[in-house]
C-alpha cells in the first residue's frame, strides 16, 4: 500500500486524537458479512449477493476478490443459483421475484431492520397508515415500503413533516434505523404538533449502534479542530455521524473511505483531532488514519468511551452447522 505521507503541518501546539467508541462494525453488518464469508465458503464461488451487503467499498471490494458478485436486481442472478440478501433488506416482492427464478436465497438483513419490517406488517395488518421518516432511494427504506406500499408515507425531513399529508384513521410512525436521532425527533415532535394522534411504535426503531456512536461523538466533538469519521458515502448512519459532529462543537469535519483520501490543508493549524467511523467499517481502516496521523505528529490518543456492545446475532439459519 502507498502512504499518504502527511507532513508536519507546523506548530498548532500539543497535538492529540480523541478517538471515538464505539465505533465501527456493529452486530448486524458483522453478521451480514461473516454471513457472505460463509456462503463462499460452504458452497464455493461464485456467490451473488443483491445489492452492496454493507455500505462500504472496502468491504465489498474485498469480498468481491473471494468470488462475491454483487448485482443490483435478483434478475441478474443466474436461475438456481445462490443469492444472499443484503443487510438493508428487501421487499416481498424481491423475496418473490427470487423464488420465481429458483434461487437459493439466504436473508442476511440485520435482524433490527426485520424487526421494523414486521411491524409495518401488523400495523397494515391493522388497517393503520404509517409515516417512514427516512430517506428516499435507500434500500432500507424500499425494503420496508415494499411490506405495504399502499399504507405507508415517506417523510425525509422535519420540513417534510410540516406539509405531509396522511389519510384519516390511525397513525403511526416508524422509522429507518441508520438516522440522525435528533432530527428524527424533531420530525416526530412536529409531526405530532399537526396530527396528536400519532402513535409511536413498539420500540425504538434507530440502531442501538447508530444511537450509541452518535452519543460518542457528541462527547469527542467539543473542542476538536478536526474530526475525520471513516466510512463510504452512501452508508447513511457514517454521514450523520459527519453532521453530529459539526452540530456538537467541531470546527471542521469530513468523511474519509480511507486515509489517503486525508487532505493536508485540513491539518493546519490543528491540535486536537476527533476520529470515528460508520458501523459498516472495518477497524483495519481506522487503524491506517490512525498511523497515517502519528507521522504527521499526531501520536497522543485518548479514547472516548461511552457505552459497551456485546450484542452478537446468529448467522441464517442456512448456514448454521447442522446438528445430528
Amino acid at each position: 500500500m502507498v502512504r499518504n505521507r502527511l507532513v508536519d503541518p507546523g506548530d498548532a501546539g500539543p497535538r492529540r486524537i480523541r478517538i471515538a467508541s464505539p465505533r465501527g462494525y456493529c452486530a448486524g453488518v458483522d453478521r451480514a458479512v461473516v454471513t457472505v464469508e460463509q456462503a463462499l465458503a460452504q458452497h464455493g464461488a461464485p456467490v451473488y449477493v443483491r445489492k452492496q451487503i454493507v455500505h462500504n467499498r472496502h468491504v465489498v471490494a474485498e469480498l468481491e476478490r473471494r468470488g462475491a458478485v454483487f448485482v443490483e436486481e435478483v434478475d441478474e442472478v443466474p436461475p438456481g443459483a445462490l443469492v444472499v440478501f443484503s443487510a438493508h433488506g428487501v421487499s416481498p416482492a424481491v423475496v418473490s421475484a427470487a423464488a420465481e427464478r429458483g434461487l437459493e436465497a439466504i436473508d442476511a438483513t440485520c435482524p433490527l431492520v426485520t424487526k421494523v419490517h414486521r411491524e409495518a406488517q401488523r400495523f397494515a395488518r391493522d388497517h393503520a397508515h404509517m409515516l417512514l421518516i427516512g430517506h428516499a432511494g435507500h434500500e432500507e427504506v424500499e425494503g420496508t415500503m415494499g411490506e405495504a406500499p399502499d399504507r405507508m408515507t415517506l417523510v425525509q425531513s422535519p420540513q417534510e413533516a410540516d406539509v405531509v399529508e396522511v389519510p384519516d384513521g390511525r397513525l403511526v410512525w416508524l422509522s429507518q434505523t441508520t438516522l440522525s436521532v435528533d432530527e428524527t425527533m424533531e420530525t416526530v415532535r412536529r409531526l405530532r404538533e399537526r396530527f396528536p394522534h400519532l402513535e409511536d411504535p413498539p420500540s425504538d426503531d434507530i440502531c442501538y449502534a447508530t444511537q450509541n456512536r452518535q452519543v460518542a461523538m457528541k462527547k469527542v466533538s467539543p473542542g476538536c479542530d478536526l474530526v475525520i469519521v471513516v466510512g463510504s458515502a452512501n452508508s447513511s448512519n457514517t454521514v450523520r455521524l459527519v453532521e453530529v459532529a459539526l452540530e456538537h462543537g467541531a470546527r471542521a469535519a469530513y468523511r474519509v473511505d480511507a486515509s489517503r483520501e486525508i487532505r493536508q490543508e485540513w491539518l493546519e493549524g490543528v491540535a486536537t483531532i476527533g476520529v470515528s467511523s460508520g458501523a459498516s467499517v472495518p477497524e483495519v481502516l481506522v487503524d491506517e488514519v490512525l498511523a497515517e496521523l502519528s507521522d504527521a505528529g499526531w501520536t497522543l490518543v485518548e479514547e472516548v468511551r461511552t457505552a459497551e456492545e456485546d450484542l452478537v446475532f446468529s448467522l441464517p439459519k442456512e448456514l448454521r452447522p447442522s446438528r445430528r
